[in-house]
């Protein structure tokens, strides 16, 4: 359908039980947020623009049909995900040159966090094609705001690596960022991640939030060594998951000289010299130098 098509054959959606007809959509890229939970959790505009596309391109077809049933859209939909992506990304530009509207969505929320939409935002604006943004729901801003942790400050990781090893590693290269801490995480792997967590950092205040806008929405807040602990003692939880620590205090809590050469001696069961030094000094709060020492040291004569 190009643009003429468009004013010929006006698009509607329905909302709060009535018929309303979307405006034209000027052609380019439109990137659009979804509810992450919540189907009410969408904006007219949001509506307005999935009905008045040429095509909605969706990580997930079968989650987005959903969507767009619930409000009376027939717009087509088209795949573009992580195994596709390469094959379909040219195809898609090629109609955005050519004058299309098309809207980019995800599974739910906000594109381009944990997509593959980034690409084809990229391409499409160094082909000179107009990209705008329909904003909307976000997973990451919706636990922030009800965690209880500082909202000035804060950094998105994503996901962890899988292997507590490397994300240990990972956890101790962000502790010494001066705000909050955001993580998505799958249920199955959440017990293990709040107790790497709680061993790098130590009793920050943290929050776990599961469910957001959801009939189930829980959000547990605490320290991390006892969100941890509660975590482990109890069924695995369904749904997806947020977790958010608060900052560094600034302060270094004591240590003594047996507990740090345990945790080194654990360091190096899966580390080198030099990267279970740096583990935990952050771990501990202790000098880096003191701690290389000391693990070569430990290392030097066998643990």
């Amino acid at each position: 359908m190009n643009a003429s098509d468009r004013l010929n054959h006006p698009a509607t959606f329905t909302a709060f039980g009535l018929n309303a007809e979307a405006e034209p959509l000027a052609p380019g890229l439109h990137v659009v947020a979804t509810p992450i939970g919540n189907l009410a959790d969408i904006s007219l505009r949001a509506l307005a623009t999935l009905a008045a596309a040429d095509a909605v391109v969706a990580e997930d077809t079968r989650v987005t049909k959903t969507l767009l049933a619930h409000y009376g859209i027939a717009t087509p939909l088209a795949a573009y995900h992580e195994h596709n992506a390469e094959v379909m990304r040219p195809h898609l530009l090629a109609r955005l040159a050519a004058g299309a509207a098309l809207a980019l969505v995800s599974d739910a929320g906000t594109p381009l966090i944990s997509d593959p939409g980034y690409k084809l935002v990229a391409e499409a604006l160094a082909q000179g094609l107009s990209v705008t943004s329909v904003p909307g729901a976000s997973a990451v801003l919706t636990a922030l705001v009800v965690a209880g942790l500082p909202t000035d400050r804060f950094f998105f990781e994503g996901f962890l690596p899988p292997k507590s090893a490397a994300r240990r590693q990972r956890i101790a290269a962000l502790s010494t960022i001066p705000g909050t801490l955001v993580f998505f995480e799958s249920p199955r792997r959440v017990a293990e991640t709040l107790a790497d967590l709680a061993a790098v950092l130590g009793p920050r205040d943290a929050a776990l939030a599961r469910e957001l806008t959801k009939v189930f929405e829980t959000v547990r807040r605490g320290k991390l060594p006892d969100l941890a602990a509660a975590t482990a003692a109890a069924p695995p939880p369904k749904g997806e998951i947020v977790l958010l620590i608060g900052p560094p205090s600034g302060e270094a809590p004591a240590i003594e000289a047996a507990e740090l050469d345990l945790r080194i001696r654990k360091a190096l069961e899966s580390l080198s010299v030099k990267e279970a030094a740096t583990l935990v000094s952050v771990e501990t709060g202790q000098p880096r130098r003191k701690v290389y020492a000391r693990a070569v040291e430990l290392a030097t004569r066998g643990r």
